[in-house]
């Protein structure tokens, strides 16, 4: 009788082993592929322009019958894994350019559909957000040469950033040098426009008359300044630094004008507040002009 109970108890252990041994079985069920993979992109701005207005920035919306996620590869080395099916993303290579989007449906078990679709974005350069304040108090904003402030107008070498050679006494030019009146306005978040009312004449120097269609020297001369005209910003290419500038510069379409004229279409901000702004640009004459202006 007792060799029996042991052969029980044995047993009993035995099966206690084996069905500790056993695991628990998963199973991911059917295995499902994603389909119907839709590819949905939106370019800023892209209602005026259809590579945007120059922000770059474009938003994804992906929709797929039994998918569980998406692998989204913007074409630039980027990527973002999103289980809504919607993402955004900044393309900062300057001037327009076409990428490929690239779409990972994700199913169960990993099951996978690709999808590719091509978009084309423009993206300019950024204006600082503090220069477009400043510049156009959001909306727009009016100014003048700083007639009553010393070195209103200037002139130095093109290797330096002050104006060595010359720098005018208050009220020191032809009246003309001082009547035209500059309106910068915020015409997008990433555009600003200028027109500069000249009042029917504008000063110019004698090495830059003949690139206006005028001949003489320094004077006031009746010039048609183009109304108004979208700025182009960029980094300044003078080679200044955060000690003597912004790093900002911009040009000016046409004739470049901005209150009198070198003979110039690009200026540097060298340094601006709500109220003055100092400008210096490389004239045709190889030398480097300023002006102050103060805001109205």
């Amino acid at each position: 009788m007792k060799k029996n109970i042991n052969y029980i108890l044995l047993f009993l252990i035995a099966a206690a082993l084996i069905s500790a041994c056993k695991k628990t079985a998963y199973t991911f069920g059917p295995i499902k592929t994603p389909t119907n993979v839709v590819i949905t992109t939106t370019i800023q701005g892209a209602s005026a322009n259809p590579t945007g207005d120059g922000s770059g920035n474009v938003s994804i919306s992906v929709t797929a019958t039994n998918a569980l996620a998406y692998k989204i590869y913007w074409g630039t080395g980027d990527s973002v894994l999103t289980h809504t099916g919607t993402a955004s993303y900044k393309y900062t290579t300057l001037d327009t350019n076409l990428y490929t989007i690239t779409v990972n449906a994700i199913g169960t078990g990993g099951a996978t559909t690709t999808v590719s679709k091509q978009i084309k974005v423009l993206y300019q350069f950024q204006i600082p957000a503090n220069i477009i304040t400043m510049l156009t108090n959001g909306s727009s904003k009016t100014w003048q040469v700083a007639k009553d402030t010393a070195g209103n107008f200037g002139v130095g070498p093109a290797t330096d950033f002050t104006p060595d050679y010359y720098s005018a006494a208050p009220d020191q030019e032809p009246a003309c040098a001082y009547a035209g009146v500059i309106t910068f306005t915020k015409a997008s978040a990433n555009s600003i426009t200028i027109n500069d009312n000249n009042q029917g004449t504008s000063f110019l120097i004698a090495a830059s008359t003949a690139f206006y269609g005028q001949s003489g020297g320094d004077g006031c001369y009746v010039l048609n300044t183009g109304g108004t005209k979208a700025l182009g910003f960029s980094v300044a290419t003078s080679g200044s630094n955060s000690t003597n500038s912004t790093g900002i510069q911009f040009s000016v379409p046409g004739d470049g004008l901005v209150n009198f004229g070198t003979g110039s279409v690009s200026y540097e901000i060298l340094s601006i507040t709500s109220n003055v702004i100092v400008l210096r640009d490389i004239g045709i004459d190889g030398n480097a002009w300023y002006q102050i202006l103060k805001a109205q």
